[in-house]
């Protein structure tokens, strides 16, 4: 037999095309390594799955993945944000809307998600074929022959879309098996390196300090002496470094600056609401109130427990000072402590904690209105093995709905298949 499309990879992006395709008449394979469908895609949210981020306009979007962004706008347009709610919401999956425009189903649930997706295959008709690892694409005059599967069986079809992901989480078959054959057609694959992923701090306090979470905090990354990003949101303490929303947005930046050799350094502000004038007040007035206090006892209704016995020995203060005895030098410590708590930045955690996969196939190499491979004429290219890689927030998702979609509304029906 032969089909009109065959899709490697069963994530969100492979999903959506196959769907999209068979729908519209095409005769589809999915091929899946693994044992079963999105299993990536259930991990998304920490098991919630952020599906989509509320930015209505397509040029807010794109601004949120750099210079390549604007490769994103034709796919918008053909599946923007109000056709992916339409999707969702017409097979029976309720959404809601979350702080920072975040997108989510109502039940919070990322086995929701993919149950729309699997049923939605069922129903257009693609035949789903896991535990199917490809084991070699064979390539002829700048066209996919056929595919051979690790089992020896061969699929013939007339295009071929590879959807692979990138090397992130490994552990759910996201080996980056995709860039390794596009390599070997003639496509260039822009440098790879793990994206939205915790780091790797040098400071050995920080084991005291895991599980600490940071709300309404400022976290600013400089390199040297120059402040050279920011972010203001959520962070969280782990045991080796930090994690969190405004970590892992920061991570593809800090991945950047560290292939240049950079030495860089986080810089929090713990209270970023005041200003250090209106904290050196803040912080006289707890002292007034708690001058006969050892000074080890009186930091409770300044910061987070856990955090206490850290800023006191980082001060170098003696614990049993008495408050009132406390120099005006030793009160501006405890000042810059709160608005400059300094982490010096070792490395990134790696693909086993990224999220994503900066890098990628280069979008020059790709045709943006049908994800149409400019190297190999049968070759479609779509969700993370592209060279774009955006922030927290599902928008990382969303491009995965979105150049899936198009692609299966790009292949044609070839009228003489299976004949």
């Amino acid at each position: 037999m032969k089909y009109n499309l065959v899709v490697i990879g069963g994530g969100p992006a492979g999903m959506m095309a196959a769907g999209r395709a068979a729908a519209k008449g095409s005769k589809v394979i999915l091929l899946e390594k693994n044992r079963k469908l999105g299993i990536k895609l259930l991990l998304t949210g920490k098991g919630r799955c952020n599906l989509a981020h509320q930015d209505n306009q397509p040029r807010d979007f794109v601004k949120e993945f750099g210079p390549q962004g604007n490769f994103l706008f034709s796919a918008l347009h053909q599946f923007g944000l109000i056709e992916i709610i339409d999707f969702f919401e017409k097979k029976g999956l309720r959404l809601k809307t979350e702080r920072g425009g975040r997108i989510f189903p109502q039940s919070n649930s990322a086995q929701n998600v993919c149950r729309v997706l699997i049923k939605n295959l069922k129903k257009s008709g693609v035949e789903v074929k896991t535990n199917s690892p490809v084991k070699k694409i064979v390539i002829k005059k700048r066209r996919i022959e056929k595919i051979i599967l690790e089992d020896g069986q061969e699929i013939k079809a007339n295009n071929f879309l590879i959807a692979t992901g990138g090397k992130s989480y490994p552990q759910t078959g996201s080996t980056g098996d995709g860039y390794f054959w596009l390599k070997k057609m003639g496509h260039r694959i822009n440098k790879l390196r793990p994206a939205l992923t915790p780091l790797i701090c040098a400071e050995n306090f920080l084991s005291q300090l895991e599980g600490l979470s940071l709300k309404n905090v400022e976290i600013s990354l400089y390199q040297k002496n120059k402040k050279i990003d920011s972010r203001f949101g959520e962070a969280l303490f782990t045991h080796k470094g930090m994690s969190g929303p405004i970590i892992l947005d920061l991570s593809s930046r800090i991945g950047q600056e560290l292939e240049k050799k950079a030495d860089l350094c986080l810089s929090i502000d713990l209270k970023p609401a005041l200003s250090f004038s209106q904290l050196d007040q803040r912080i006289q007035k707890d002292f007034a109130k708690k001058s006969n206090r050892f000074f080890k006892n009186s930091l409770d209704d300044l910061l987070p427990q856990k955090l206490i016995p850290v800023i006191l020995q980082l001060s170098q203060i003696p614990l049993s000072k008495k408050v009132h005895s406390l120099t005006k030098e030793e009160r501006k410590i405890i000042l810059h402590l709160c608005k400059e708590f300094k982490l010096k930045i070792k490395k990134l955690d790696g693909y086993q904690k990224a999220i994503i996969t900066a890098g990628g196939v280069d979008l020059k190499e790709v045709n943006p209105l049908t994800m149409q491979s400019k190297i190999i004429d049968n070759l479609y290219l779509a969700g993370e093995i592209l060279d774009l890689n955006g922030p927290t927030g599902g928008y990382n998702l969303q491009v995965c709905w979105a150049t899936g979609w198009v692609v299966g509304n790009s292949v044609k029906l070839d009228k003489k298949e299976n004949k």
